[in-house]
């Protein structure tokens, strides 16, 4: 059997008694959409994260836009953020008409160089947006002075952290708001998409209530626009509810088997995570480098193991940007990045002896490119 960088059968296996029974209460409550669930969920993940308000969307790109949105963001503006993410930070910034605009990350732990920030800023500048990456926090406090300097707004792209801390804060506690994926891969993943975006300012709530349901405060009555059909699915918001109890086990497997690889690999000239300064990393995925990844991951089809580049094009460099006007070169780290990355198998069920034949079988092929 292939083994990739994610399964979920294990888990399920392990769970499936709850999930199905999450399934059933949903389904037998009378109330599908925006229901007992979602509220339950949204007061239990505020909490989690010590915040007065979440609110529940259909997906973590939607979490971004519409935080852009209620913090106020929009067309003429500009928001910094970095390449090296998902599509889909970008993808939320142009959809509600904001410009992106670039800095570099670090070559050690991937993360916003913070240090180029500030010689990023214009008068067009209207937010700071952070992507905390594959599992650990960039580093905030430069984005908080500036924030403070310029009267910038500060929203944390946290769908790749849920539960890390930065100097013993929660990620998606250090900004104005936070928006969060849980896409099944997820640390705390739904069984579908799903988001939500978190915040403790009461009037960004409110917009945030507004935008996800048509712009309505009250049924029928659209108060605002524009606005969207964004709400988090009754069922998601059950599951996501019981296994919000179990998030302290996930990260705790994540971790258990992140020391495995760090143990079983540190002789082998791979480049493995580090963990940057004051974090607390929750291996939301296991990024390593090798300046011959391509060869290296060729190598491991013949053990039928197929692994994952997070991310081989960073955003600037994609004809869907071109237009943003980035060439070859704009963003050196980012780009020198992109050829060396790669991801290992990383879920807390994945099976002691799953990882011991990708351990294995990356020793010898290592060994075969020195």
């Amino acid at each position: 059997m292939t083994i990739r960088v994610w399964d979920y059968l294990d888990e399920y296996a392990a769970e499936r008694d709850d999930i199905l029974d999450a399934v059933e209460t949903v389904f037998g409550s009378g109330r599908l959409v925006l229901g007992r669930s979602v509220q339950e969920f949204e007061a239990g993940f505020a909490g989690y994260h010590g915040v007065a308000h979440c609110t529940g969307v259909d997906n973590g790109t939607n979490a971004i836009k519409l935080g852009l949105q209620a913090l106020g963001v929009g067309p003429g503006d500009e928001v910094i953020t970095v390449s090296n993410t998902a599509a889909p930070t970008v993808v939320a910034i142009d959809a509600v008409g904001a410009t992106p605009v670039f800095v570099d990350v670090h070559p050690e732990n991937f993360l916003m160089d913070t240090g180029q920030v500030a010689a990023a800023v214009t008068p067009r500048t209207r937010c700071l947006l952070p992507v905390h990456l594959y599992g650990q926090c960039v580093d905030m406090a430069p984005l908080e002075a500036l924030a403070a300097e310029h009267g910038l707004a500060i929203l944390e792209d946290c769908a790749q952290a849920h539960g890390a801390r930065h100097h013993g804060r929660l990620a998606g506690t250090m900004g104005d708001a936070a928006a969060f994926s849980f896409y099944p891969t997820k640390v705390l993943g739904a069984y579908g998409d799903g988001g939500a975006t978190i915040t403790d300012d009461d009037q960004v709530d409110r917009n945030l209530r507004r935008l996800r349901y048509y712009g309505m405060e009250d049924r029928y009555y659209v108060v605002s626009t524009p606005a969207h059909n964004s709400r988090l699915d009754e069922v998601h918001a059950e599951i996501l509810r019981r296994k919000l109890r179990r998030m302290g086990d996930y990260i705790a497997g994540r971790r258990a088997v992140a020391d495995r690889y760090a143990e079983a690999l540190a002789d082998t000239g791979l480049i493995l995570p580090e963990t940057a300064p004051g974090n607390d990393h929750v291996y939301y995925v296991y990024v390593v480098r090798h300046p011959r990844r391509d060869a290296v991951l060729e190598a491991l089809k013949t053990y039928d193991i197929e692994l994952n580049i997070s991310y081989p094009w960073p955003v600037h460099t994609m004809t869907g940007f071109a237009h943003l006007g980035y060439g070859p070169g704009s963003l050196p780290v980012t780009e020198r990045l992109a050829g060396e990355i790669f991801s290992l198998p990383m879920f807390p069920a994945l099976p002691p002896d799953t990882q011991d034949k990708v351990i294995s079988a990356l020793r010898e092929v290592l060994a075969n490119q020195s």
